[in-house]
């Protein structure tokens, strides 16, 4: 076998490597989020939902009657007051007079060691009644008045983590096609693997735990000086496949207002990729298989007209594109999320360079701002 033949063969095992991992994966994910669901409904338990916030009296004059309006039997509101400079606070204490489900918690002084937003939930979940606490975020809106229901039945006596699906508001526009597109594949992501019995993360705009887990395990002290993590690094270090349930469906999501400028959304993702630098090794190592291949899968299409099977490679990207395709317009049924079915591939080739630049970037960074 001369070099050259053995070249072109090298390459080819190569390329299809790197499209056949792809397929894999994207199977993989698509079973799991099609997997029924092994937690049995249960009647809803109390639940104590907490808010943070920091000058968010506009949200918070819209989010609070939607969660008094929640149909659940046993729940209250704790909404964390963080050192806010607008009318939070007033608000707040009047809507308390009136409201017995409300409750509030101050902070005044926040200790040096510890970012502002895990030291305000540490204090939130702490002066919790119940002892399954449910987080959202005050710019967040429950998709239905039976959000809380439906976050609080998924569960067995092994049950000490419920994850739950935000996805971001439909809004006009290639950015916020892409940032919802790149919502519902974290979503299915997370959600799919944690079904899976690997879970790795959640998202504090909807995520529900039980406070004794918090308090046995420290709360947030093994990242506590990390800007963010405070909903992903505590599930990636504490979530199990007996102790983890997940819940999808429209009833369940709370919906997130989204970044309206490009620069806006870098700084937010940079911020979120930065945190998965913590992720335990083997976590690390699931997603980045799938990232990398994601992203040479169409960086090395151009190499195709190299290999004497070029129609083959060409099949399997394709059937690779399809795959994605299906899997986001399942995801988006299942989870409760939207996404337009034509615009995938396109966002499927803008996510590669986006994630090329925004994870090379994650990488080395040293210490991001936290930024509202």
């Amino acid at each position: 076998m001369s070099v050259y033949t053995t070249t072109l063969f090298t390459l080819t095992l190569i390329l299809v490597s790197i499209v056949g991992t792809q397929i894999i994966y994207l199977l993989v994910l698509l079973y799991g989020i099609t997997k029924s669901d092994p937690h049995p409904v249960q009647p809803p338990h109390g639940v104590s939902v907490i808010i943070c916030a920091h000058d968010e009296e506009e949200n918070l004059r819209e989010l609070v009657p939607m969660l008094l309006n929640q149909e659940h039997p046993d729940y209250e509101i704790i909404v964390v007051e963080d050192r806010c400079n607008d009318g939070t606070f007033d608000y707040l204490r009047e809507a308390t007079q009136h409201h017995d489900r409300l409750k509030l918690v101050r902070v005044i002084h926040k200790p040096d060691h510890i970012t502002g937003k895990k030291f305000a939930l540490t204090l939130g979940i702490k002066a919790a009644r119940h002892d399954w606490v449910l987080l959202t975020d005050a710019d967040c809106r429950p998709a239905s008045n039976q959000w809380i229901k439906h976050m609080t039945e998924r569960y067995d006596p092994y049950t000490q983590l419920v994850l739950g699906f935000s996805p971001y508001a439909k809004r006009p526009g290639w950015l916020n096609a892409f940032i919802r597109f790149e919502s519902l594949l974290t979503g299915i992501q997370f959600m799919s693997w944690a079904k899976l019995g690997i879970p790795y993360m959640g998202v504090g705009r909807n995520l529900c735990y039980k406070k004794s887990l918090f308090l046995e395990n420290k709360g947030f002290h093994r990242h506590q000086e990390i800007a963010g993590g405070d909903d992903d690094l505590f599930v990636n270090r504490h979530a199990t496949r007996l102790n983890t349930a997940v819940v999808m469906g429209k009833e369940s999501i709370t919906i997130s207002k989204p970044k309206l400028t490009w620069r806006e959304f870098f700084h937010q993702k940079l911020r979120h990729l930065s945190v998965g630098k913590h992720y335990r090794f083997s976590d690390k190592w699931l997603l980045g298989i799938f990232t990398s291949t994601w992203i040479l899968a169409w960086f090395s299409l151009p190499a195709y007209v190299f290999s004497p099977f070029t129609f083959i490679l060409l099949i399997a990207f394709g059937l690779r594109l399809i795959l994605m395709v299906f899997l986001m317009w399942k995801g988006a049924q299942r989870l409760g999320g939207s996404i337009e079915v034509w615009k995938v591939p396109v966002l499927d080739i803008i996510f590669a360079f986006y994630y090329l630049v925004t994870g090379l970037r994650a990488l080395v960074v040293k210490r991001i701002k936290w930024k509202k």
